[in-house]
């Protein structure tokens, strides 16, 4: 894990546009490309033991394989993947060569939408 993988101005606008985006729904958010990862954000209330390591090697893989599966189909361009899970949601939203993936509790589709426009553009203005 780099800590500098990204400025810290970038850092900061990231986990504004995300705290903007969802409120204290949000649980943590990791920024990632194929080489590394760097956490920018984790909830008071949880806990730092989750192998992150796993989750970024899992969702640049699944990105890459969604991204070329489903390239032409009707459905139209590939945005983002939520995950449902037990106790919250994450949402990875990635570019051609990074990306980010969020964890929350509950929150609408349109919070997703909302999510996941925020950050495309933040990430759009750090790449």
């Amino acid at each position: 894990m780099d800590d500098d993988l990204l400025p810290e101005e970038a850092r900061d606008r990231l986990t504004t546009t995300c705290r903007t985006a969802v409120g204290d729904s949000l649980r943590s958010l990791t920024y990632f490309n194929r080489f590394d990862y760097q956490q920018l954000y984790l909830r008071s209330d949880l806990e730092r033991d989750a192998d992150l390591s796993s989750f970024i090697g899992n969702e640049w893989h699944d990105f890459k394989t969604t991204q070329d599966a489903y390239r032409g189909s009707e459905l139209g361009e590939y945005r983002y993947t939520i995950r449902v899970f037990e106790n919250g949601y994450l949402v990875r939203i990635t570019l051609e060569d990074s990306g980010v993936f969020v964890t929350t509790d509950g929150i609408t589709m349109q919070d997703f939408e909302a999510l996941s426009a925020a950050v495309v553009e933040t990430l759009n203005e750090w790449e």
